[in-house]
């Protein structure tokens, strides 16, 4: 996604299997490492499925993308649960093996839509990344062929690493209590790319109500 400031270093990161851990509520965040689910605070972007709609499907998974031109963080959630997770996060390498392992991530969930990022300035207009990134889910559509919707991502990046740094030092100070441990692999598998990607799609779902309820 569009880097609005410099990020800290983070570790490489692998496909994240589902583990049942003890949930954290974190500022008015159920955290549990992998589901998120909290009330909206910012979105913008176009109309997609409405809540009623999505009610009379059949469950469905959602991919959710923070574009980067290092990473690809990316996030699942389905229209059963309306419950975004953090799914793992892509370290790039050139744009047909990038394609590729994307591919194969939406074969293997039974993702039917993508919703992506789109890093737009602060003061709201399109730049370089913006465009980037809108070549991108081009490709991704035309490649894919799973339907791209954009979304406002501005500030997720800070959401994610907040969001991240809080968990992380709730799990220490229940260390220091002689509380359940850490995983080791937790930090790993939570990439501030990852989260970031479970942000936009919690907002997208969020937003996908407000919308349903005001019909």
């Amino acid at each position: 996604m569009g880097r609005l400031a410099e990020r800290r270093a983070r570790p490489q990161t692998v496909d994240s299997a589902f583990h049942s851990i003890q949930q954290i509520h974190v500022t008015g965040i159920a955290l549990d490492a992998w589901h998120i689910s909290w009330s909206p605070s910012r979105y913008t972007g176009s109309v997609g499925i409405a809540k009623n709609e999505l009610n009379r499907m059949e469950r469905r998974f959602i991919l959710g993308v923070d574009y980067g031109r290092s990473r690809i963080g990316l996030a699942l959630a389905d229209t059963e649960t309306r419950m975004a997770r953090p799914l793992s996060t892509i370290e790039r390498i050139n744009r047909n093996e990038d394609m590729r392992r994307l591919r194969e991530l939406v074969r293997k969930h039974g993702v039917r839509q993508i919703v992506m990022g789109l890093p737009l300035r602060l003061d709201g207009t399109r730049g370089e990344m913006a465009e980037e990134a809108e070549r991108f889910a081009q490709r991704v559509w035309k490649q894919i062929g799973v339907p791209v919707e954009m979304v406002d991502e501005r500030l997720t990046s800070w959401e994610a690493e907040r969001l991240l740094e809080e968990v992380q030092g709730r799990f220490i100070h229940e260390e220091k209590l002689g509380g359940s441990k850490k995983p080791k692999n937790i930090q790993a598998k939570m990439s501030v790319d990852a989260v970031a990607a479970a942000v936009i799609l919690k907002e997208y779902l969020n937003r996908q109500e407000q919308t349903a309820d005001k019909a």
